[in-house]
């Protein structure tokens, strides 16, 4: 029998039919696939996740507990540590302020810099004034306090006003006296309004030497204020030098003073009275004078080192100062080197002030010691002992080419011109002779020294 030969046409169309079979078997097999894979979701492997979810949870909020404590813990001890540190500073302040009477809004501000937040703390603090009788006052009304007080003593006759100032003999009170006469004089001077300044200032660039003079005694108790701040700063430089100081700055802001930028003669010269204390604090202060910039860098060291004793309780190394300031560690041991206090060697050491000094107490390292004398006078006799073998013309050459009689040594050229011979000359005579000295009987001697 004849088989059927199909025609490529109808094996193209059966290719076709099985494709899409094969097609769609791959479909169908893919959702079945993916229905099975949708499948684990809906069974108890979901439960599973639910529990493993809430478990973390739970370790989570644990965890999250335990460090809320502790930083609760920490707050708590950075709080009492702040409150004990608080209490301290204000029981100084309430011990300084009964031995003054008084204590200045600026203080009570440094001691408690959230006034806002402690407002159970600030009136606890009132009470203790109030119970203690110190007053609250400005910073501003301290000077005026104490002129007042100076004219009342004046009142009381327990000082003559013109008879003192004018009569040039010591009161008996020294310094202090002349402080109070100061204030006194100054204190009767009224202070200007911002209009009066303005009206000088104008009568001082027309040339009135009569404005001048008034707006700078005007201002002379800002300088007195401005130099209390600076005392103690300085052994050779009392509360009057400052105040002198102060006043050369004042003379000059008077002459720079510029009313037209709207600023307030003190606001400006505020400035001026600071850099000529400063500048005498740097330029007298000391007996070997230190830069300006170098002096504000000390201040600042010496600043950071108090703290850092307070905070670690012990002298803090040069590294953590040079952490502290930003700066190189070898930089800060300059700092510590140029820092120093100069001290006299006739500064007396003990209480009798006769019997010895500082300088007394120091090592002369250029002193020479008596067993090196003796040393030394032993050997210049053995070398003599040992010349006087040669003739004096080698004596005379090795003691010029080493120096053995004024300590200078000669080149071989210097010494040739001395004898009128040659070097070559002189280092054979030289050569010669050293060869009789290690040949001689005592050359030993030598080997000790």
């Amino acid at each position: 029998m004849k088989k059927n030969k199909k025609n490529p046409s109808t094996r193209l169309r059966a290719g076709k039919k099985t494709s899409r079979v094969v097609t769609s078997k791959n479909k169908s097999q893919g959702k079945k696939k993916i229905k099975n894979t949708k499948n684990p979701f809906r069974s108890g492997k979901k439960v599973k996740r639910k529990k493993a979810t809430r478990s973390t949870k739970l370790r989570a909020g644990k965890k999250a507990k335990k460090r809320i404590k502790k930083t609760k813990a920490k707050a708590e001890a950075q709080s009492k540590e702040k409150k004990v540190s608080r209490e301290d500073l204000i029981s100084e302040l309430v011990a300084q302020g009964k031995q003054r009477g008084f204590v200045t809004e600026d203080e009570i501000i440094h001691v408690i810099p959230d006034v806002e937040k402690d407002l159970e703390t600030l009136e606890s603090f009132y009470e203790k004034l109030e119970s203690s009788g110190i007053k609250v006052v400005r910073s501003d009304e301290i000077l005026k306090m104490e002129t007042d007080k100076i004219a009342s003593d004046h009142d009381k006759g327990k000082l003559k006003s013109q008879e003192l100032l004018f009569a040039g003999h010591d009161t008996g009170g020294g310094p202090a006296d002349l402080v109070q006469m100061y204030l006194k004089e100054i204190g009767r001077v009224n202070l200007l309004k911002a209009e009066e300044e303005v009206k000088l200032a104008k009568g001082i660039e027309k040339g009135d030497q009569a404005s001048r003079q008034k707006l700078t005694e005007a201002n002379l108790r800002l300088v007195v204020s401005i130099a209390k701040k600076y005392v103690g700063r300085s052994h050779n430089l009392s509360l009057l030098d400052l105040i002198q100081e102060g006043n050369i700055g004042l003379f000059r802001a008077v002459e720079k003073f510029d009313y037209r930028k709207g600023y307030k003669f003190s606001t400006y010269a505020t400035w001026w009275i600071r850099q000529a204390i400063t500048r005498a604090l740097a330029d007298q202060s000391r007996t070997i004078r230190i830069p300006v910039h170098m002096v504000e860098t000390i201040n600042k060291y010496t600043q950071v080192t108090r703290r850092l004793v307070q905070e670690l309780g012990r002298e803090p190394l040069p590294e953590e100062i040079a952490a502290e300031m930003s700066l190189e560690v070898d930089k800060i041991r300059h700092i510590q080197k140029i820092s120093q206090e100069t001290v006299s060697l006739e500064t007396s050491v003990g209480d009798n002030d006769d019997d010895s000094v500082l300088g007394d107490f120091i090592e002369d390292t250029e002193t020479v010691m008596p067993h090196q004398v003796a040393s030394r006078k032993l050997l210049k006799n053995h070398v003599i002992e040992i010349l006087d073998e040669l003739s004096p013309r080698e004596q005379k050459i090795l003691k010029i080419r080493f120096g053995l009689e004024d300590g200078v040594t000669h080149t071989l050229e210097e010494v040739g011109q001395e004898f009128g011979v040659t070097r070559e000359r002189i280092r054979q005579i030289e050569a010669k002779a050293l060869e009789k000295i290690r040949e001689h009987a005592t050359i030993k001697k030598l080997k000790d020294y």
